[in-house]
């Protein structure tokens, strides 16, 4: 009985080794993971036209320094092209305006600055998307980054990044005249903008 598991191991050892280098070097470029942020948005505006409760038409239209705070989480799932470069599609959950929060599709690309894989190395990168607001009616939604940081590898696949972007925004909130939020079918334009700051943590396999 011995020898007959002997032999089986024998057979099997070659194609599971096959098997987990086929794994492996697919692993290394099939990339996914998470990603954390907090978001400070410190310059936005609005310009909405709507017809008031009263039937007046109204256009408001303001631009200025603001202070928004809002958090992010991302899921993220990619491929890297090379040592120097990886595309990877984000989705979760994130703050756009005051009391205005969506879910995002956006595609990012990044570049590293070194070619060793397994060691710690800087990064930039460019991500731009869509996605749909969170509220009674969901609208879309337009977003773009730029940033940077830096990746420490924790093992050849975990690794722990820690970034910094600039985000523009462009979204449609809710309209509250007084006290009186305005129906969509009274609504003209209610179009709303945000430049913000973002300082994140990722971890990726």
């Amino acid at each position: 009985m011995k020898r007959y598991v002997a032999y089986i191991l024998l057979i099997l050892l070659p194609v599971t080794l096959s098997a987990e280098e086929r794994t492996s070097s697919e692993a290394q470029r099939l990339t996914f993971g998470t990603e954390w942020g907090y978001i400070c948005t410190f310059f936005g505006g609005y310009h909405n036209n709507f017809y008031s409760p009263d039937g007046w038409r109204v256009d408001e239209n303001e631009f200025g320094g603001v202070f928004y705070n809002n958090v992010e989480v991302y899921l993220h799932i990619g491929y890297n092209f090379g040592e120097k470069w990886n595309l990877s599609l984000y989705t979760g959950y994130a703050g756009v305006q005051d009391r205005l929060h969506c879910i995002p599709f956006s595609i990012r690309g990044t570049r590293f600055f070194n070619a060793d894989c397994k060691g710690d190395r800087w990064f930039s990168f460019i991500d731009l998307g869509s996605g749909i607001s969170i509220k009674k009616r969901p609208q879309e939604i337009l977003t773009g980054k730029v940033g940077g940081g830096y990746r420490i590898s924790l093992s050849e696949r975990t690794k722990l990044d820690f970034l910094a972007s600039l985000r523009a925004t462009y979204s449609h909130t809710d309209i509250i005249f007084g006290n009186t939020e305005i129906s969509h079918d009274r609504i003209n334009r209610n179009n709303a903008y945000g430049c913000s700051v973002s300082l994140g943590v990722s971890l990726s396999f």
